[in-house]
């Protein structure tokens, strides 16, 4: 897991708009707290674009797009939002980079743990592998919480 020290170093200061990018996603993805509105690109920033993109190629090939939907995995909680960490009042989440997502956050809220986390449920093992494999981790798998948070590792 980066420090903050690191993610700057590497990506930039948080909320630097010019380091964002726009990623077309491989399969449409439905608005968490709006299901019937789906998007077919996201924000994220530049460097993991190509990872990210490759997350989603890998989790269309393995599942298909109709146990995508099925699983909840389409359900997107957003990557880039400009804020500090829940409960901080001096670090960055994540996300101001642009460098997490989150997925299906209703059925993976912040403190729920296995095996109320809807993702640490053993069909989605093979999901937080394929983010592994494409260097993120799974704050559910690493921390038993905030199963729905996906980050970059390096």
């Amino acid at each position: 897991m980066l420090n903050d020290e690191q993610i700057i170093a590497k990506y930039g200061q948080p909320g630097d708009v010019t380091q964002l990018t726009k990623l077309l996603l491989p399969y449409p993805m439905r608005i968490a707290w709006k299901p019937e509105a789906t998007v077919n690109s996201i924000q994220c920033h530049r460097l993991i674009a190509n990872p990210l993109s490759n997350v989603f190629a890998d989790l269309k090939d393995y599942y298909g797009y109709e146990a995508i939907k099925q699983l909840g995995i389409d359900l997107y909680g957003g990557c880039v939002n400009v804020r500090l960490m829940r409960g901080s009042k001096t670090k960055w989440s994540r996300h101001s980079w642009g460098i997490a997502i989150d997925l299906s956050p209703e059925l993976n809220q912040l403190k729920w743990k296995e095996p109320q986390a809807q993702f640490s449920a053993p069909i989605y093992k093979e999901m937080i592998d394929i983010f592994y494999k494409h260097g993120f981790l799974s704050y559910g798998r690493e921390k038993d919480f905030d199963w729905m948070h996906m980050e970059i590792a390096t």
